[in-house]
């Protein structure tokens, strides 16, 4: 065991890149291949230790003795001025993580996802054919990625879809890095709570057959959780159910483009889209950089490297997901790959709660795009490229297409 490996080193500059690539960036691969963990300084906030590797990271997201909840204050690593809060979701440990979720949970389930797979596929076949019909050059962003997941999660979590450009604005909140300035942060943050707490409290008076009325039932037959709490969720899986496909899609799309053997490959055998989306979640770095540090209730040895109690980690999921002693050649795509246990999704009790509806959005999405735009291309070359700033996820903000 090294007790403090790398710890007199100067920290190093944190992310590693303004993410206006979808390369992991090369620091990550020589960060696993030394000794220990690494020292990184955030832009705000205290340094922290960083794990790169597979089982490190795992150890990070899973292990009880290191803990979300701790992360609050204005020493908390983190990329934007704003300090972290208490009582969302992603700032609590068992067993509060556990009885929150657990209402989630119960309404969330892979049931549910599974009857939206038939609707998912007609709203996104009818944005293609819309886009289609426009004609090329087209922006998959505006007409395909983004109102897909806004469609089917306002459908999902009964919010009206006559509100999404509202939502899809105030949710920048809380994504943004340096997007926004920081009273906007608050302002919009604001607006969207008051907007969830008002869905919530017509849907106590009339509730429908929506996720939020399923998530009220719960709560209210075993007084699980507060209306506060019950708003925070609402409003992180309303922020994280469109965020993920919005972005990713895209992104898919573009390494398809120049995996171009990868696209033919789906094209001749459409059934190896499930396993293509595991791998492309498996090598395309969604976030900018890791995020939400753990802080160890205990000294707890990761990596060779007694990380003392109180101390910050971050654990990169990208950088894991790239980890040779895990994955064979992990640099190279390949829609093939049998053996993925990838952690794109993350790991541990944090594990995003809707995996499988993004799952489900980005495999018919990319059903859709092959089986009625087979020769889809990125229309611009790579110096056009619009790629979001200050912002967690990696990804466009537009992407012109064409056939």
């Amino acid at each position: 065991m090294t007790e403090n490996a790398t710890a007199d080193d100067q920290p190093l500059p944190y992310p590693f890149g303004n993410g206006r690539q979808i390369e992991l960036e090369r620091r990550y691969a020589e960060l696993r291949e030394a000794p220990g963990l690494a020292r990184v300084q955030l832009p705000y906030g205290r340094d922290c230790w960083l794990a790169t590797r597979y089982e490190d990271a795992k150890i990070v997201l899973g292990d009880p003795r290191f803990s979300r909840a701790a992360a609050v204050g204005p020493d908390v690593p983190r990329p934007n001025p704003e300090q972290p809060g208490e009582g969302g979701i992603l700032m609590l440990d068992p067993p509060e993580h556990t009885r929150i979720r657990g209402v989630a949970s119960r309404a969330f389930t892979a049931r549910r996802v599974e009857r939206m797979r038939e609707h998912t596929r007609e709203i996104v076949e009818r944005l293609v054919d819309e886009m289609v019909e426009r004609g090329a050059p087209a922006d998959l962003v505006e007409h395909v990625a983004l109102p897909l997941p806004v469609m089917v999660i306002s459908e999902m979590l009964g919010v009206p879809y006559s509100d999404r450009d509202d939502f899809q604005r105030w949710s920048n909140a809380f994504l943004s890095t340096s997007l926004l300035p920081p009273e906007t942060v608050i302002e919009y943050g604001k607006a969207l709570r008051d907007y969830m707490t008002g869905l919530v409290e017509q849907r106590r008076a009339a509730p429908t057959d929506d996720l939020l009325s399923a998530m009220l039932r719960a709560s209210d037959e075993e007084e699980r959780i507060t209306q506060d709490e019950l708003v925070n969720l609402a409003i992180a899986i309303l922020v994280a159910g469109h965020e993920t496909t919005a972005t990713q899609l895209p992104n898919f799309v573009y390494v398809l483009d120049r995996e171009r053997d990868q696209w033919d490959l789906l094209l001749e055998r459409p059934d190896l889209v499930p396993r293509a989306v595991e791998e492309l979640v498996r090598w395309v770095p969604l976030g900018v950089s890791s995020a939400f540090p753990r802080y160890a209730r205990e000294d707890v040895e990761v990596g060779g490297v007694l990380v003392r109690a109180g101390e910050p980690v971050l654990a990169s999921v990208a950088s894991a997901n790239r980890d040779r002693r895990v994955f064979a050649d992990p640099d190279r795509l390949d829609i093939l790959r049998e053996d993925n246990p990838h952690i794109g999704f993350g790991h541990g009790p944090h594990h995003c709660l809707g995996a499988q509806l993004a799952r489900m959005e980005l495999q018919e999405g990319l059903r859709a795009l092959l089986r009625k735009v087979p020769t889809l291309r990125v229309a611009v070359g790579e110096d056009e490229l619009d790629w979001k700033d200050g912002m967690f996820v990696r990804g466009f903000r537009t992407l012109p297409v064409t056939w």
